[in-house]
């Protein structure tokens, strides 16, 4: 799937040119583009602008709408109603063309053919244009649509100016944040990795301490072991001094060494069910509110459930006089207004 955006009076061909500064890793200025015309029925214009979020493709869509009205004659002379149609400009990557037509092709019975893209003639009277070289093109068209064999334009199909709808590949564009954040990562692991390595050096402290140590060894060494009984001998007489019974100190002593032990171990116990309420008492703070939903969001999703119930078809919902306004404001706040509908479509809301 993709993502299409609308960007305000720019060209395919000024997009074409800052596109390595715009998208990065994602534009490959070596791949092969080529531009095709869609003839498509007006009313299924918007569905039109959102097509590239329901496709898969590998490179940037450039696409941008023209409407003909001096140029309106010259078509009708030809036995096309210009009224009935939206004429959009694609300008895609040839291996992302069979994907982007694939549905429309296979499912809705749209008709592959050649048409000549020429220079509107001055005799029209344009207050301004600029003439260019006849090409042939591919084209697609609606079957309730007829054929058209020419289609006339003031400027070059990249220098047409507009509205235009860039649909960037969701999969490349989160593949490059991906790869990117990997990058980094990796290169704040390795660095620390080799800070863990200091920590040996820490014991020569200990043996700085160690070293007054043997210079007074030298001087008393049979004294040193001499304390060592002495502590055993102190450590005797500590509990009878609590008990008013003092003759048997070598009995009552060890007898006596527990006990201190259990009044710790009651006070200890008595904490421990403070703790446990405590932790039970957590589990009750973990739920989450759930994302609300904008005022714009609840009001197209409103409107979409009143088409819906009224068994309106998701094709005619861009008939309403509502939508263009929904769909532009949509637009201005980067609301995916497709997704909202194939959910609730496909939830048979």
């Amino acid at each position: 799937m993709g993502i299409t955006a609308m960007i305000p009076d720019m060209t395919i061909g000024q997009l074409t040119q800052e596109a390595s500064s715009r998208w990065g890793e994602i534009w490959d200025p070596n791949a092969t583009r080529m531009r095709i015309l869609l003839l498509c029925p007006r009313k299924e214009r918007k569905m039109m602008e959102l097509h590239g979020d329901m496709v898969e493709h590998g490179q940037p869509v450039m696409a941008v709408f023209h409407r003909p009205r001096a140029e309106a004659p010259l078509l009708e002379e030809q036995g096309f109603d210009t009224r009935a149609a939206s004429f959009q400009f694609v300008d895609i990557s040839t291996p992302d063309l069979g994907p982007w037509m694939q549905h429309m092709v296979s499912n809705e019975g749209w008709i592959r053919g050649s048409i000549e893209i020429a220079s509107t003639p001055f005799s029209v009277g344009l207050p301004t244009q600029r003439p260019f070289e006849t090409e042939r093109t591919l084209y697609f068209r609606h079957p309730s649509l007829p054929p058209l064999e020419k289609y006339f334009l003031p400027f070059p199909v990249e220098s047409l100016p507009g509205k235009c709808f860039v649909s960037l590949p969701r999969r490349a564009a989160a593949e490059m944040a991906r790869q990117q954040a990997e990058v980094l990562g990796i290169g704040r692991l390795e660095k620390p990795a080799p800070e863990p390595e200091p920590a040996p050096p820490q014991p020569p402290a200990p043996e700085i301490a160690e070293t007054p140590a043997p210079v007074e060894t030298p001087e008393e060494p049979a004294p040193a072991p001499a304390p060592v009984e002495e502590a055993e001998e102190v450590a005797v007489p500590l509990p009878p001094s609590s008990i008013p019974t003092g003759e048997p100190a070598d009995e009552d002593g060890p007898e006596q060494v527990p006990l201190p032990s259990q009044t710790e171990s009651p006070a200890a116990t008595e904490e421990t069910p403070d703790e446990s309420t405590e932790d039970v008492a957590l589990p009750e703070t973990v739920a989450e509110p759930e994302p609300e939903r904008s005022d714009l969001e609840v009001e197209l999703r409103a409107f979409f459930q009143e088409l819906i119930d009224a068994g309106v078809e998701p094709s005619e919902f861009m008939d309403d006089a509502r939508w263009e306004d929904l769909n532009e404001r949509a637009l201005a706040e980067s609301l995916e207004t497709w997704p909202i509908l194939l959910e609730m479509t496909a939830m048979g809301q």
